[in-house]
């Protein structure tokens, strides 16, 4: 299993709730690292200006290609298109408003620890990420205690 962040917009992530997390979509850049995807692979969304981690959906598919519009929205060019998509079923998807705050838990991430929380943006420039099992497993940790509560 490869673990990958998804850098977007939180309207986006609502999108997809909406969708019952049903497909990921990744912008024309991503094409080569979209095509490394296979089924079993966890995706971590990063929602972009909020700061936060979502949730996280399990790859159920291998990616292909659709440039129909399913609604996603780039916040930096506008009529950027999604064209390279994997289906994704839910892992751990806390409810609205519990998600992870990722400017507290920069010292937990391999990712993030040497730039701290004034430099994260550093940390998830681009659509799409590979992060590493430790990194992943502790951010699913943190994730699912807000689902319990």
């Amino acid at each position: 299993m490869q673990a990958w962040i998804v850098v977007g917009g939180a309207e986006n992530f609502e999108l997809l709730r909406e969708r019952d997390f049903d497909i990921c979509g990744f912008k024309a850049s991503r094409r080569k690292q979209s095509g490394e995807m296979r089924p079993g692979d966890r995706l971590v969304y990063y929602l972009t200006k909020v700061v936060q981690f979502g949730g996280i959906v399990e790859v159920t598919s291998t990616m292909f290609e659709d440039t129909s519009n399913f609604g996603l929205r780039s916040e930096g060019k506008q009529g950027e298109e999604y064209p390279f998509r994997v289906q994704t079923k839910p892992v751990v998807i806390p409810p609205q408003g519990h998600y992870v705050e990722v400017r507290e838990i920069t010292d937990l991430l391999e990712k993030t620890r040497t730039l701290g929380p004034q430099r994260l943006g550093i940390a998830f420039q681009g659509n799409l990420h590979r992060i590493s099992d430790a990194d992943y497993l502790q951010i699913e940790r943190l994730l699912q205690a807000n689902v319990d509560g």
